[in-house]
């Protein structure tokens, strides 16, 4: 074997171990990428339960039950309610009728266990994903059109 072939045999079989490794990279963040959805996304698209994703919606008007450092409440879009359950405490602004994006998973029974709860953080910020997931569901409600 000649050191042209040789050499090239090397850079292939680097070529094609590098690849796989790219390949596993890219697959093992897959499964850990958090994706946002909607409670009428949920409906749409169900999400096997157990994986991870971030819910994102309003936090229903007289939904809030707190017991010690566990909440209970519902995040809607408006058109779909999904229940969630918290353990730990919640944002300074965290209360009902304002945007929330919560992180967690389903159970087999459909409740949403939040792991990470973020509310909105002044006057005028909604999440821009429940933004967009309001304006979809034509349920927007521009600033002072109350």
């Amino acid at each position: 074997m000649t050191r042209k072939k040789r050499r090239l045999y090397f850079v292939l079989a680097g070529m094609i171990v590098l690849s796989i490794a790219a390949a596993l990279v890219l697959m093992s963040f897959q499964d850990s990428l958090v994706f946002f959805r909607s409670p009428s996304d949920l409906v749409e698209k169900p999400i096997s339960p157990g994986r991870n994703f971030r819910l994102g919606g309003l936090v229903e008007e007289g939904s809030i039950d707190s017991q010690g450092v566990t909440h209970r409440f519902r995040v809607t879009d408006l058109n779909e309610t999904v229940p969630v359950t918290f353990d730990g405490l919640l944002p300074d602004l965290f209360r009902e009728g304002q945007g929330v994006v919560a992180e967690g998973s389903l159970t087999e029974e459909g409740l949403f266990v939040a792991t990470n709860v973020l509310a909105k953080h002044d006057e005028n910020y909604m999440p821009p994903e429940v933004a967009e997931a309001l304006k979809k569901s034509g349920q927007w409600k521009p600033e002072g059109s109350d």
